[in-house]
């Protein structure tokens, strides 16, 4: 087995997804070469072309070997199907989903905003069986096309309730009926805290990400929270805080989970 040529790379399922490092231009089929023979199983190798952009956080991509951008990606026990060019998802935030999905308790209605192929929704309904709804709202009808997929690939038809549109006008019917709602939208998650909040029952909590700076993290999620609390006439009170994922140069995606009375 030869050296990987690239320092980092992310799978999904049957097709690696990489960036090619600056001045390796001219080696993009050694570098694909290199991922296949390392891991047997890949069978398509994406370049990076963007950063995630737009409405839909998708990333421009162009394959290097191979054709076929839709695989079968198996986590916790779940096997999510996608098209990678179609819809955003993140292999790397599998142990995340277990952490989040092990504390719902029986008989509680979660909401998950910004939830794409439905990997939370998902992992939520098969790691908590007895849980009375998942509502899993998305805006990218691709998304939602392979989320109803996955929905139906692992049996949770009566559990997990797709939603397409934008997450506050679909949020709205939800007002004051959930006890959980999870957050995965690290970027622009702060503008939707108020519609988060108004969907909880008293005692509910909410999965909140964010990005922050290495230094201080957490003060501007701990400042947001408090400020769209204190807004909506609400008290709340910090459960944990959580550095998930390096997101960049010191800086970290970040979840603090929260309970509003």
């Amino acid at each position: 087995m030869g050296k990987v040529l690239v320092s980092s790379y992310d799978v999904i399922g049957d097709i690696a997804i990489v960036e090619v490092p600056e001045g390796m231009e001219g080696k993009k089929k050694e570098i694909a070469m290199s991922i296949m023979d390392a891991q047997k199983h890949i069978k398509t190798v994406m370049e990076k072309k963007s950063n995630r952009h737009g409405e839909f956080r998708l990333r421009d991509m162009e394959p290097i070997m191979g054709t076929e951008t839709v695989t079968d990606h198996k986590e916790n026990d779940c096997v999510f199907r996608l098209d990678v060019t179609e819809a955003y998802f993140s292999p790397r935030e599998g142990t995340e989903r277990v952490r989040v999905a092990n504390q719902v308790k029986p008989g509680e209605t979660v909401l998950v905003m910004f939830a794409g192929v439905g990997p939370f929704s998902v992992v939520i309904g098969k790691k908590q069986p007895r849980v009375r709804k998942v509502y899993s709202v998305e805006i990218n009808p691709d998304a939602v096309k392979w989320m109803e997929e996955n929905i139906r690939l692992n049996r949770l038809k009566y559990v997990v309730e797709p939603m397409l549109g934008d997450a506050r006008e679909e949020c709205k019917k939800l007002y004051g009926k959930c006890d959980r709602v999870v957050m995965p939208l690290p970027k622009e998650g702060r503008n939707f805290l108020e519609t988060a909040i108004r969907c909880l029952k008293p005692k509910g909590i909410v999965h909140f990400y964010y990005v922050g700076p290495e230094e201080n993290m957490f003060k501007i999620g701990n400042d947001v929270i408090r400020m769209e609390c204190k807004k909506l006439g609400r008290k709340c009170r910090i459960l944990k805080q959580q550095k998930v994922l390096p997101y960049g140069p010191r800086m970290f995606k970040v979840c603090i989970d929260f309970e509003v009375e």
